[in-house]
């Protein structure tokens, strides 16, 4: 068993490159099931989940080249692909139900495997059903698969989302373009997420009205084209350094995402203390034009309140990054969850390095103290075991750190990124405690 042991204090110094989201490149690889060609996709974060996305299109026929140094993702993508997406792939990320729209669009048929992934609360599959037989599929489950089957096509229709679903969003979208007619989505989601996969559609022949906007207009096409596209930077690990920097006392500069995509993670830096400077347009690491910030911490937090909203509220996927920063601030602070009921597990392990966190409903009173200390603790998902690296920094002595498969899903290069940046971490093999042979 592997696990990060990083040993602190410690305080972050430096700059550190962001590559493309996440949640924005695991969409744009299953748009490009939409059209028949090779679609590249560039600024590709080195992750686990992008290696399992290319495992999942290469098994529904695709011929895929993936430059994990380059960054660089080319999908080509043939008239005739599966349309099953196996449980064994889809269990470990759930990104992979993001086929669903696109396999249902231009095959007219869809078995996906219900979705795994990080163990955070119920996510059920309710409003891509209903979204998916508003557009005339047929929807149902057969033994652990989600079908959906809609051999004359998909039809356009509207839609009224019960709650701002980025996954339903995003299915329902890539879904629409190619159907028959006019769809639009009310209370869509407005994440850069969203936004960056509708650039890409609209880039490939896609007619979408309302991006970055609560209501989408989707005019179906007859067939869409391969693009080469750039992935929008990813704010949640900007984000995951800045709150770093804001924690640890550091100065952090994060070079490929601009505070315009995170206008509320800059203002709760800021109520901490922190000075967030907006640097603007900066050249990259890669030698290309992009946005960047610097973030530089106070030598001891103020606590903060925070309520998780969707965008342009602050984001659920941070929230272990503010109950961290109120644990060593120098007053009380409050996270209200309004978003997902389980994400509490990281509570119980940041309680283990001295955390002082009492939970009322869905909401987190912190106490915050001078220091914690170090401990063994184990990561839930990605953001908690990121969350439980960045409260180490504070806390003295030795912290292991295991479940790290979970945050190699969501962070390339994350012992190396740490490291140039001053912190004394490692990746360390442990034998397995029970082990029966």
């Amino acid at each position: 068993m592997d696990v990060f042991r990083l040993t602190g204090p410690a305080q972050m110094a430096g700059t550190i490159d962001v590559r493309g989201a996440k949640n924005s490149v695991l969409k744009l690889m299953a748009a490009s099931l939409l059209a028949v060609g090779r679609t590249t996709i560039t600024n590709v974060p080195a992750i686990l989940d992008v290696r399992i996305m290319v495992e999942l299109l290469v098994r529904l026929g695709c011929e895929v080249d993936y430059d994990a140094a380059a960054g660089v993702v080319s999908i080509d993508v043939p008239a005739e692909v599966g349309i099953q997406a196996d449980y064994e792939l889809v269990r470990a990320m759930r990104a992979s139900i993001s086929v669903l729209g696109p396999l249902t669009a231009r095959m007219r048929s869809a078995h996906v495997a219900l979705p795994g992934g990080d163990a955070i609360g119920s996510r059920g599959l309710d409003m891509h059903q209903a979204g998916l037989e508003a557009l005339g599929a047929v929807v149902h489950l057969d033994h652990g698969y989600f079908v959906a089957e809609a051999p004359e096509g998909l039809r356009g229709s509207e839609i009224v989302l019960e709650f701002p679903s980025v996954g339903a969003t995003e299915n329902l979208v890539m879904a629409a373009t190619l159907a028959h007619g006019t769809t639009t989505i009310a209370n869509a989601a407005r994440e850069p997420e969203i936004v960056d996969i509708c650039t890409m559609l609209v880039e490939m022949g896609a007619q979408i009205e309302g991006i970055g906007t609560s209501d989408l207009t989707i005019t179906g096409v007859e067939s869409l084209q391969p693009v080469t596209h750039r992935t929008v930077g990813d704010r949640i690990v900007a984000g995951t350094f800045a709150f770093g920097a804001a924690l640890s006392a550091g100065d952090v500069t994060v070079r490929g995402v601009g505070l315009d995509i995170m206008p509320n993670i800059g203002m709760k830096l800021r109520d901490s203390g922190a000075t967030v400077e907006d640097l603007g347009e900066i050249t990259l690491g890669d030698g290309t034009l992009g946005k960047g910030f610097r973030v530089i911490g106070a030598e001891r937090p103020h606590a903060i309140r925070v309520a998780t909203m969707p965008f342009p509220g602050f984001p659920t996927d941070l929230q272990p990054f503010v109950i961290a920063l109120n644990s060593v601030s120098d007053g009380i602070g409050l996270l209200s969850e309004n978003l997902f009921e389980a994400r509490w597990r990281f509570v119980q392990e940041i309680a283990r390095l001295g955390a002082k966190v009492r939970i009322d409903g869905n909401h987190a009173l912190v106490t915050g103290s001078e220091g914690l200390s170090g401990a063994e603790v184990e990561a839930s998902d990605i953001r908690a075991g990121a969350g439980l690296v960045m409260a180490a920094l504070r806390a003295g002595g030795v912290t292991e750190v295991s479940g790290i498969d979970h945050i190699e899903r969501g962070y390339e290069n994350f012992v190396v990124n740490l490291r140039s940046l001053g912190v004394d971490i490692e990746r360390v093999e442990k034998p397995d405690v029970l082990s029966f042979d």
